[in-house]
C-alpha cells in the first residue's frame, strides 16, 4: 500500500530517519503514495545524502546523471556516485565505472573504470560484470 508507506515515510523522515528519508525521495521520484514530484524527490535524497546516507547519495547521484528534477550535471553526479561507491553501493560503483570509461563528469580513465567495474563485480552486479567484459 504505497499510500500508506509514503505516509509512514514521512513522519520518519521528518524526525530525521535517513532511511526514511531516501525512500521518501524514491517515492516523490516514482509517483508511489504521492503525486510525481522530482524537485520533492532530490529535496529528500539531498537531506540524507549530505548526512552520509549512501543510498541516498547514490540516488542523487542518478538524478544529477539523468537529469531527474535537476539539471544535467555529470561533475555533481560523480561527486554522489563516490561518495556512495566508497561505501561499497555496487551501483554506485557501476556509474562511477560508466563515468569514467565515456569521460563524464571526470576525465576519461579506462583503468579507473575498470577498478569500479570491478568492484562492482565483486559484489555480483552483472551489469558490472558486462560492462568489464566489453572493456
Amino acid at each position: 500500500n504505497y499510500d500508506e508507506a509514503f505516509l509512514w515515510y514521512y513522519k520518519a523522515a521528518q524526525n530525521n530517519d535517513l532511511d526514511a528519508q531516501d525512500q521518501l525521495g524514491l517515492c516523490y521520484e516514482m509517483g508511489r503514495g504521492v503525486e510525481k514530484n522530482l524537485e520533492e524527490a532530490v529535496k529528500w535524497y539531498r537531506r540524507a545524502a549530505e548526512q552520509g546516507y549512501a543510498y541516498a547519495q547514490y540516488h542523487l547521484g542518478n538524478c544529477y546523471h539523468e537529469g531527474s528534477g535537476v539539471n544535467l550535471d555529470y561533475a555533481e553526479a560523480v561527486k554522489w556516485y563516490r561518495d556512495a561507491a566508497e561505501k561499497g553501493i555496487s551501483m554506485a560503483q557501476c556509474n562511477l565505472g560508466w563515468c569514467y570509461e565515456h569521460g563524464e563528469g571526470v576525465e576519461k580513465n579506462i583503468e579507473e573504470a575498470k577498478k569500479w567495474y570491478q568492484l562492482a563485480s565483486d559484489q555480483g552486479l552483472e551489469r558490472a560484470q558486462a560492462r568489464l567484459e566489453k572493456l
